[in-house]
């Protein structure tokens, strides 16, 4: 259910005064209206009284947008037409930003509020002192009865909303009463949530609440319990969740690090990553809204001082341990969440590491080992969560999630145990060192530490189904799993990268991102215009907006896999190089070196490049493209037969070719 301030027929609204209106508006505001934000509200009254004289219907003044933390400045409901309304009062241009805005809120109501998904929806942005101009009803491909955002001035508002009447003439009856009661369920990105919940929203608060998505919350609710456990009854307890791409792992690591952020009675905890990117995002992102916050209340902070609060609760899990390669104490936190925990180094990794990097020929441990021994070090109680992905280690020296459990096993057998029931999945690889725990620890099963639903893609819970189906060629169950998800979910396929870009372009609304993804081995793509050699910061990429050439928007630089990994984007560009080529015998895995394709014979490597693959094709939240170039006969290192097999299997499967 979403809140407003004011809510009211048409015929009530034009009988009262502005400043009746406004009182009411008050009335119900929950934070101190200031004279500017009154003589707005005045402005738009007077502006909408004039606009909706003779209609019937309702009206709501601000009225909430709780994903996104702000409000409408007006809903007005006629005929079955739903208006959202934003007003630039005083304003005498369209500013693309404006523009994109009230998109977004339209956007949000289409995609998270259940009375919207079948409603016609018009969002129309009010720059009163504007130049009139003549704005056109626009449809898209999306064919989901949202129209592009029209642009008037206050004059024109009227003319506006009569066009729109006269031009869809046919619409269904909606009961106000029940649209604003209405079922919000949205699906927020991790920088979103990430965000939310650092400002102490709970994760019901700004996620999906339908029986698909509970898990989400008992996942949550058995960690902490599993804490409170711990801490009463002086024990240490390491749990292992599991989840499909997108599930929420990181969510639920970042509520349970924010849950304890700020207590005092010693239960406090931090969230530790190895996914470079990942971590510097999130504290960027945490940092700007904190500096955009104190800026609004009228306080100045520098984004340093934001930073370095921020790093109190998201750290890079290198850094961490390095810390405490040089101080012998215990951590000051008691629980530690370890996200993409599978991707932790292996003993011979770590020990060349520490040997090259840190001058420690002593070390011999690996990496997992000497996370959990810096924890132990507290004499009472201590906790770590580790957040496993399957199938998406991605490195060289990537231990996967047994070296945890034989970490436990030879060094920590005092430790409570607590797992998924799905590490037993042929794609942890963990079974083995499940029943080599069993043997020195009771390891206790919960399926609760299990999310088995993708809460990435709100349009496509079982995309990654299909692209598990996909790479492990199981053509019938990939055609299947296909067909469940096309309708709610583009996908489509194309040789042109030309026709890739306007097709992201066309399908992208708002400020919804979007940005092209490729393998780190995807060498041979280069004549496109795509160099994954060239540096690019995932900063600027992910954050910035659509007028800096450094961010996915401008669809120059490119992200891999190791940019991209636990982070989404609303619509991606897949380009799929030769590095990975369907045959009937299966893959078939290359890297290039010096000038040619070199057949990659390690089983682990071939594993770690399907699995890049893997990262890509689930990353959008909303659609994706495929590219797969037509090759060259004049180049030897792009022959056309090193494309065609895989555009032929991709197409086999019934994904559409544009």
């Amino acid at each position: 259910m979403l809140n407003y301030y004011y809510k009211d027929t048409l015929s009530s609204f034009l009988t009262k005064s502005v400043d009746q209106v406004v009182g009411e508006i008050t009335l119900l505001n929950q934070f101190d209206s200031t004279l500017n934000q009154n003589h707005s509200w005045v402005a738009e009254i007077h502006c909408l009284k004039e606009a909706l004289q003779g209609l019937q219907g309702s009206i709501f003044f601000e009225f909430s947008i709780p994903r996104m933390g702000k409000r409408i400045d007006t809903l007005v409901i006629i005929e079955g037409v739903i208006f959202v309304i934003e007003f630039k009062v005083g304003e005498h241009r369209y500013n693309q930003s404006s523009v994109e805005q009230v998109c977004d809120y339209a956007l949000d109501l289409k995609n998270f509020h259940e009375p919207s998904h079948q409603a016609l929806l018009v969002p129309v942005l009010v720059a009163t002192e504007a130049k009139s101009i003549f704005s056109e009803i626009v449809t898209t491909s999306h064919n989901d009865s949202l129209i592009l955002p029209i642009k008037t001035n206050a004059k024109s508002l009227k003319d506006v909303i009569h066009s729109v009447l006269d031009f869809y003439n046919e619409i269904f009856a909606i009961d106000p009463a029940t649209y604003a009661a209405g079922r919000y369920s949205p699906t927020p990105t991790i920088i979103e949530a990430a965000i939310s919940l650092y400002k102490n929203h709970t994760v019901d608060e700004i996620t999906r609440s339908d029986a698909d998505a509970k898990n989400l919350s008992k996942t949550t609710d058995t960690i902490s319990e599993v804490i409170t456990n711990a801490r009463v009854d002086n024990k240490k307890i390491i749990c292992f969740v599991t989840g499909v791409p997108g599930a929420g792992k990181t969510l639920v690591g970042l509520k349970v690090a924010t849950t304890h952020l700020d207590e005092e009675d010693g239960e406090a905890s931090v969230y530790l990553s190895g996914n470079g990117p990942l971590v510097a995002i999130l504290q960027e992102a945490l940092a700007r809204d904190k500096v955009k916050y104190e800026k609004e209340k009228g306080l100045k902070l520098t984004k340093e001082k934001a930073k370095s609060s921020v790093k109190t609760f998201i750290q890079n899990i290198h850094h961490y341990r390095d810390a405490y390669l040089v101080d012998p104490t215990a951590p000051y936190d008691h629980v530690a969440i370890f996200d993409e925990a599978q991707r932790a180094w292996n003993k011979e990794q770590t020990i060349s590491f520490m040997k090259r990097k840190k001058n420690r020929p002593d070390f011999d441990h690996s990496e997992p080992e000497f996370l959990i021994s810096c924890l132990d070090r507290h004499k009472d109680w201590a906790v770590i969560v580790c957040l496993v992905g399957g199938g998406q280690e991605i490195n060289t020296g990537e231990a996967g999630i047994s070296e945890w459990l034989a970490a436990i096993k030879d060094c920590f057998p005092h430790w409570g145990v607590y797992i998924s029931p799905y590490l037993t999945d042929s794609e942890y690889a963990a079974t083995d060192a499940i029943a080599a725990l069993n043997n020195v620890t009771e390891v206790h099963l919960n399926p609760d530490l299990h999310l088995s639903v993708s809460m990435r893609s709100f349009r496509a819970e079982n995309l990654s189904l299909f692209v598990k189906n996909l790479l492990d060629l199981q053509k019938d169950k990939a055609i299947e799993s296909f067909n469940h998800i096309k309708e709610k979910y583009p996908i489509v396929l194309t040789r042109d990268l030309k026709k890739a870009k306007e097709w992201l372009k066309e399908k992208a609304r708002g400020s919804e991102r979007y940005g092209l993804v490729v393998s780190s081995q995807a060498q041979r793509l280069k004549p496109y215009a795509i160099d994954v050699k060239s540096p690019m910061n995932p900063v600027h990429w992910f954050l910035n907006g659509k007028d800096d050439v450094r961010s996915s928007f401008f669809l120059e630089d490119v992200a891999t896999e190791f940019h991209i990994q636990g982070l989404e984007l609303d619509w991606a560009c897949i380009a799929w190089d030769g590095d990975l080529r369907y045959s009937n015998d299966g893959w078939k895995t290359y890297e290039f070196r010096g000038n040619k394709w070199q057949n990659i014979n390690k089983e682990e490597r071939k594993q770690y490049l399907i699995n890049a693959y893997r990262v890509l094709l689930t990353r959008a939240r909303q659609g994706m493209i495929i590219v797969v170039p037509e090759g060259n006969e004049e180049d030897l290192t792009r022959k056309p037969e090193y494309y065609d097999t895989t555009f032929n299997y991709l197409k086999s499967l019934g994904i559409p070719v544009v």
